[in-house]
């Protein structure tokens, strides 16, 4: 299964000489050029990363019902282990929701290619009809960095929008690549199942730069106009940051 050879993939690279650099993920030491490879499973905890939700008004908040937790696979998918578990509810016709956590240790001020292979799990369904907009591909997979920590932030209308450049739905931002929707093939659209997905941006990395302290914020999220609840469990998450030329 997909999940598991990703794992064992890089279970496989790092068990000669791990270290704890960033959150509790398995983390490739530095070879001496800066470049990091990191994988969360999620299989013991949330290894901190943290979620939130913008892109609505500020009297939609209460409506969400924003929920992120560490939680086992649903059964019917039959993986193993645990992922982080993101749902909430779209009021606004435009919700992002997402999670995030610091890298620290980067080489400072210098710009990165950040590449991300995402092993999702996923019941939205193919080819389906829904209010606002289709509860698979209307929801779009958006990844990116930050050298400050992705937050919502209050505008003069009264809406709360993301503090970096994410783009909107389909388009991308200066900080954030789109690497897919959450529609995973099943054709139910009553009962969906859960089924596994993967989504990623290795043959276009996106360009970021680390603050003064040699950090970036990691964040992946889903931006929807999707009209209802989405509900969505992350897997793995597997990064790369490489030094990039100036």
């Amino acid at each position: 299964m997909a999940a598991l050879s990703l794992r064992s993939l890089m279970l496989a690279s790092l068990l000669l000489g791990l270290s704890s650099g960033c959150s509790g993920a398995l983390d490739e030491p530095d070879d001496g050029t800066g470049r990091r490879d990191l994988l969360f499973t999620f299989d013991s905890g949330t290894q901190d990363w943290t979620g939130n939700f913008t892109d609505l008004a500020s009297s939609q908040v209460n409506d969400v019902g924003f929920l992120v937790e560490r939680r086992a696979l649903p059964t019917e998918t039959g993986l193993p282990g645990g992922a982080l578990f993101v749902s909430g509810r779209n009021p606004s016709d435009d919700l992002f929701m997402f999670i995030t956590t610091p890298v620290t240790g980067l080489l400072p001020s210098t710009p990165y290619a950040v590449t991300f292979e995402l092993e999702l799990v996923s019941n939205g369904p193919t080819g389906c009809v829904g209010v606002g907009g289709s509860p698979g591909e209307s929801v779009f997979v958006k990844a990116g960095a930050a050298p400050v920590q992705p937050d919502r932030v209050l505008d003069s209308r009264g809406h709360y929008a993301l503090n970096v450049d994410k783009g909107n739905q389909a388009s991308e931002g200066a900080n954030a690549v789109m690497v897919g929707d959450i529609a995973n093939g099943s054709t139910d659209c009553t009962n969906p199942p859960y089924r596994p997905i993967t989504r990623d941006n290795r043959s276009r990395p996106l360009r970021v730069t680390s603050d003064a302290q040699g950090t970036l914020w990691l964040f992946v999220g889903t931006d929807s106009g999707y009209e209802s609840t989405t509900s969505l469990y992350y897997d793995t998450i597997r990064v790369v940051l490489e030094p990039a030329a100036q």
